[in-house]
């Protein structure tokens, strides 16, 4: 299986070349082989340049799209070049390359999912210190995620995640911008994509700073419930293999 690893990362030389270091020590589990792209998004500090330094293939965009746009990027090339899939993982450090080999187990199993998610919860716990504000909205988007379309997932928000086969096909035509991580899940549910979740570590991250804090939670709650109800019932609905979702 030839997987690529999307590494969106904006402004985020200071965390990047750790993570890059970690990918290169890590060993490809059996039948796998893997390449990694990092995905510059419109980055006015030294994201670029670390990556290089690193040895990794960098795909620079000439502006700024935001999480969505960058990791669609890293996507359509994913699918461009015939990889089996793609792996999602956030620049900043939070998510170890040493996690990944649980994402891949998921996906060589005979009833694979397309769309494997990494959850930082594990048995009801957060594995890594959150916000009282992000406790809540992982709550209410699992709401509204299992009203809209009975999907159980218990970390919505969670930006580690494999793309199979099914999954590339469908987020290289279209892929969320404005709440990509969310939305993204109904959009998967409503084309009958089987979605799945594996508990997995997370760490803080190792520089930069979150954009959503604050009051800002509040207003960023209000738009990604209309933008996940909207995302749902605008995809083209298709039957769901009768396979279970993981439990929340």
């Amino acid at each position: 299986m030839r997987l690529l690893l999307v590494i969106p990362a904006f402004n985020e030389q200071d965390s990047l070349g750790g993570l890059l270091t970690e990918i290169k020590a890590l060993p490809a589990p059996d039948g796998v082989t893997f390449d990694a792209v990092v995905v510059d998004d419109g980055s006015s500090d030294r994201t670029q340049e670390v990556a290089r330094a690193n040895g990794a293939r960098v795909l620079r965009l000439c502006r700024n799209l935001g999480i969505g746009g960058a990791v669609q990027a890293g996507i359509q090339l994913a699918h461009r070049e015939g990889f089996d899939a793609a792996v999602q993982m956030d620049g900043d450090g939070q998510h170890p390359p040493a996690e990944l080999v649980k994402l891949i187990v998921g996906l060589q199993l005979p009833d694979a999912p397309d769309l494997v998610v990494g959850t930082r919860y594990r048995e009801g716990k957060d594995n890594f210190r959150s916000t009282a504000m992000r406790r809540l909205g992982s709550w209410w988007l699992k709401a509204i995620l299992r009203i809209t379309g009975g999907l159980k997932i218990s970390d919505p928000t969670s930006g580690f995640r494999l793309y199979g086969p099914r999954a590339l096909r469908l987020f290289n035509r279209t892929y969320p911008y404005d709440f990509p991580e969310p939305e993204s899940l109904a959009m998967a549910r409503a084309a009958g994509l089987t979605v799945t979740e594996v508990p997995v570590m997370m760490r803080e991250r190792q520089g930069g700073q979150s954009s959503i804090s604050g009051y800002t939670s509040i207003y960023y709650m209000l738009k990604v419930t209309l933008a996940v109800v909207l995302a749902y019932f605008r995809t083209p609905k298709r039957p769901r293999p009768e396979a279970p979702d993981a439990a929340a």
